[in-house]
């Protein structure tokens, strides 16, 4: 299938897979005899994986050098990696998120607190 009907079956945008491609996280498609590329069903499926993986808060550079999981997770969506591979990457973003969500409450208690100040006159 053509990468308008890829994205639109995976649910993102071609402008998303020539950005994932770029980026290493699927391998470059075949084309046609004119340049236009050439997806099938895995190449869906591991896009699905790769949407899937940053709704969760991953980010495209979190899931590079990971790319050849994303076949795996997409043969088996409950799969954990065996080798724990995630696990760092997994556990760096969940320190930046929980670090983002204490910055997040302060600036919301002072702008909280300084609501409540009586004004001037």
């Amino acid at each position: 299938m053509r990468i308008g009907d890829a994205a639109a079956a995976a649910g993102t945008t071609p402008r998303a897979l020539r950005l994932y491609e770029q980026r290493g996280l699927l391998p470059p498609p075949a084309r046609t005899s004119s340049g236009q590329r050439v997806y099938d069903g895995t190449d869906v499926a591991r896009v699905r994986v790769i949407r899937t993986l940053l709704g969760l808060g991953l980010t495209i550079e979190d899931l590079r050098g990971h790319a050849e999981s994303f076949d795996l997770l997409a043969a088996d969506p409950g799969r954990r990696c065996a080798n724990n591979s995630g696990g760092p990457v997994v556990r760096h973003r969940l320190a930046v998120l929980d670090a983002e969500i204490a910055r997040l409450t302060r600036l919301r208690a002072a702008l909280a607190a300084a609501a409540l100040r009586p004004g001037p006159g």
